[in-house]
C-alpha cells in the first residue's frame, strides 16, 4: 500500500509540473522587466513584493515565484546587492558576474532560486521556491525563467 501511494503523489506531482505547456510573459511596466511565466503551474496571485511585481504560488501553495524590480542605488554591484540582502548561510550554487547573480540552496525541504539582473536603473528579480524533492520536474520549467527574465 506504501509503495502504491507514493506512485500516485510521485505521478500527481510530475503532472502538475509537467503541464507548463501555458506560458505568458508578464510585465513589469514602471521598470521594464519582462519574464515568462507558466500559468498552468503559477495560477494564483500572492501579493505585492518590495518595488515593483507580483508574486504568484501553485493552487496548492506548494511553490512560489516573484518577479520583483527594485531601484538601483548608484555603484551598486550584484556582489553588492546580494551581501546586502544577507542570504542564508550553506549557498549551494552561486554565480556572480558583473551584470547579475544567481543563487541556490536548499532550505526547509524546499529548493530556493534567486536570479537578478541589473540595469543603470533597476535591479530585475525573479526569486522561486519550489519542493526539493521535485527538483528534476521543476528544472526546465526553472530554467526557461530564468533565461526569459530580462530588464528594460
Amino acid at each position: 500500500m506504501k509503495t502504491s501511494a507514493g506512485i500516485v503523489v510521485a505521478l500527481a506531482v510530475t503532472s502538475s509540473v509537467a503541464r507548463a505547456d501555458d506560458w505568458t510573459t508578464y510585465r513589469i511596466p514602471q521598470s521594464g522587466t519582462s519574464i515568462d511565466i507558466p500559468t498552468s503551474i503559477f495560477t494564483e496571485q500572492a501579493g505585492k513584493p518590495d518595488g515593483f511585481g507580483q508574486r504568484f504560488r501553485t493552487s496548492d501553495g506548494s511553490a512560489d515565484l516573484t518577479v520583483q524590480a527594485v531601484p538601483r542605488q548608484q555603484g551598486m554591484s550584484p556582489a553588492g546587492f546580494l551581501a546586502a540582502k544577507q542570504p542564508p548561510s550553506g549557498i549551494v550554487y552561486k554565480r556572480i558576474a558583473p551584470g547579475f547573480f544567481v543563487v541556490s540552496s536548499i532550505k526547509r525541504d524546499k529548493i530556493w532560486y534567486d536570479r537578478c539582473n541589473f540595469t543603470s536603473r533597476f535591479v530585475h528579480c525573479v526569486l522561486i521556491n519550489y519542493p526539493a524533492a521535485e527538483k528534476r520536474q521543476w528544472d526546465a520549467v526553472v530554467t526557461r525563467i530564468s533565461h526569459s527574465l530580462s530588464g528594460g
